[in-house]
């Protein structure tokens, strides 16, 4: 059951590295833009919603809403919520007993808090369900914000998330791109808008003028003091997101000259030359192929350190420990008779070998299995 919502929700998307948080930011400033910290609700849960069992149960529902609320990274979004009441609060905001209904319930209660009329979202992966949000929310609209992908993988491998090898890196900036580009044909301009992260950080005011206009909003000079908001401040603590502790800044154009080799450089050409091409970018190298042998190589050394330094400095141990339990949970109804593999959908990304990328697990579980790795469910950090 599809929700045609008066505000019209605002989905951020783009391939992590990408200037989604930026953006995120930018709009959470505007005065009538309410735009927490990324739910990954679409990723986590809307492939598996036959795993909970007809909805319209009381029960099935509110498992459903207990694990969107108490799976956020970032605890109720740091709002002053009561942990014993806060499920039923969320129950009783959905419009439908649906997960739209949650979607929009739970989104709704943080713009209500903040003292705002519209909600904005972003989870950079939501790119690969555009269609589902479609169906909940006809009248959403999608900014997808592009950067150089030579500049975004060297940013994953400097970071404490994501890709840990340039094939990997090249490779989900690429599967990125190419999957929204029949939305970029099929949505009407009012419901699409391409931004680009170097003409964002070079022009911020002209820029955010034109997505103040595809949203239909005033522009608002306050987004401009991002950097000295509650989300960005906090992001600004971590490495990762350092540069989010200040204005928009052209420092981070180009770093790929001095992050990548001569040789990474070739490599991403071969596995993501023609995506850069059609964003918009030059490849001045020549593509260097690698053998089937290669390939397998550098995947399965993704996997493996990937899973190998989660739990390190600065990784995403308590994030991966929630979306694991959740996949045990859903083994659990399984066992329980909610649900029959036999008779489960077969849509994306359910089975595809990208499953647990596309769905946002930071690195295999089998590999995770392997190595022994702990869970952990408490952090003393700030976890994004």
């Amino acid at each position: 059951m599809s929700l045609n919502l008066k505000e019209c929700p605002i989905f951020v998307l783009g391939a992590e590295r990408s200037g989604t948080t930026l953006l995120m930011a930018m709009l959470g400033f505007h005065k009538r833009l309410a735009v927490p910290e990324v739910v990954w609700y679409y990723p986590r849960f809307r492939p598996y919603l036959h795993t909970y069992g007809d909805l319209g149960d009381a029960k099935n529902f509110r498992t459903l809403a207990s694990e969107m609320v108490f799976g956020l990274k970032t605890p109720f979004w740091g709002l002053p919520v009561n942990p014993a009441t806060i499920v039923d609060e969320i129950i009783a905001r959905a419009e439908t007993q649906t997960f739209e209904g949650l979607f929009a319930a739970l989104l709704g209660k943080y713009a209500e808090h903040v003292g705002k009329p519209r909600w904005g979202e972003k989870t950079p992966y939501n790119l690969f369900f555009v269609k589902e949000i479609l169906e909940d929310f006809p009248n959403a609209q999608f900014i997808f914000i592009t950067r150089d992908g030579r500049d975004a993988s060297a940013d994953y491998l400097e970071s404490s998330f994501g890709p840990t090898n340039i094939h990997a890196a090249a490779y989900v900036w690429k599967r990125s791109q190419n999957a929204v580009e029949e939305w970029r044909e099929k949505l009407p301009k009012d419901q699409w808008l391409d931004v680009s992260y170097e003409a964002l950080v070079h022009d911020p005011e002209g820029v955010l003028r034109g997505v103040t206009d595809f949203l239909g909003e005033e522009y608002d000079p306050g987004m401009l003091k991002f950097h000295e908001g509650e989300i960005a401040q906090k992001r600004g603590q971590q490495r990762d997101h350092a540069p989010l502790g200040g204005p928009a800044s052209t420092q981070y154009i180009g770093i790929y000259k001095n992050l990548l080799s001569l040789r990474d450089q070739r490599i991403f050409a071969w596995v993501a030359g023609r995506e850069l091409e059609n964003a918009g970018y030059k490849n001045d190298v020549e593509p260097l192929a690698l053998s089937d042998a290669e390939v397998e190589r550098y995947r399965e050394l993704d996997g493996r350190t990937r899973a190998a330094t989660i739990d390190a400095e600065d990784g995403h141990i308590v994030y991966e420990s929630y979306n694991d339990w959740l996949v045990d949970q859903r083994e659990e109804r399984r066992r329980a008779g909610l649900w029959s593999k036999d008779t489960a959908p077969r849509h994306f990304p359910l089975g595809h070998a990208d499953e647990e990328l596309v769905t946002g697990q930071r690195a295999p579980r089998r590999w995770k299995e392997y190595l022994g790795i702990k869970r952990r469910y408490v952090s003393d950090r700030v976890v994004l």
